[in-house]
């Protein structure tokens, strides 16, 4: 029998391994399972919140994009209406460059035309007072000419009495002698 116990024995002893080694797989596949799970559960975790926050990103992106046409349109209208100043005051500019321009040309035509008039005015007076300077000139020359001519005839006139009171010198001369003489 013991060589009954023994087979026996040994079976028992193999099952109780197997039980065992089934024990321990059985354990290992739960924690394999288990490990499987938590890893399941943390991928399924880790990819909701990784697609919560692609939600997020989404819901914000939508936001933005439907910001984006009104934000847009607000920065048209300010470069828009920055423009239109700009648009107004290059006119105003302009506007007041030409009427500083219009003024100063108005001016110069101003100052010119004094300056023509009192040229011409300066003009007429020389011509003024070189004819009369022409005329003092040919009445000083007539005057000259007539105390030339006045004195010509006083020193004629002079010569004449000389030459008549010489010969009438003459004459008595010529006229005593002959009286001394007789």
């Amino acid at each position: 029998m013991a060589a009954e116990v023994e087979p026996a024995f040994l079976g028992l002893a193999e099952i109780r391994d197997l039980k065992k080694t089934v024990f321990a797989l059985r354990e290992e596949l739960e924690h394999a399972h288990s490990d499987a799970d938590e890893a399941v559960r943390q991928g399924v975790s880790g990819a909701n919140a990784e697609i919560a926050q692609l939600k997020s990103t989404i819901a914000t992106l939508r936001d933005e994009l439907q910001e984006w046409p009104v934000r847009r349109d607000d920065a048209v209208r300010l470069a828009q209406a920055a423009n239109l100043d700009e648009v107004k005051q290059l006119m105003a500019t302009t506007a007041a460059l030409r009427d500083a321009l219009e003024t100063a040309r108005v001016e110069e035509e101003t100052a010119v035309r004094h300056a023509i008039s009192a040229a011409q005015d300066e003009i007429a007076q020389l011509r003024s007072t070189v004819a009369s300077l022409r005329e003092a000139l040919k009445q000083a020359n007539f005057s000259k000419q007539g105390a030339i001519a006045a004195a010509r005839a006083q020193d004629h006139a002079e010569l004449a009495q000389m030459r008549a009171t010489v010969q009438a010198l003459r004459d008595q001369l010529q006229a005593t002698p002959a009286v001394r003489a007789k």
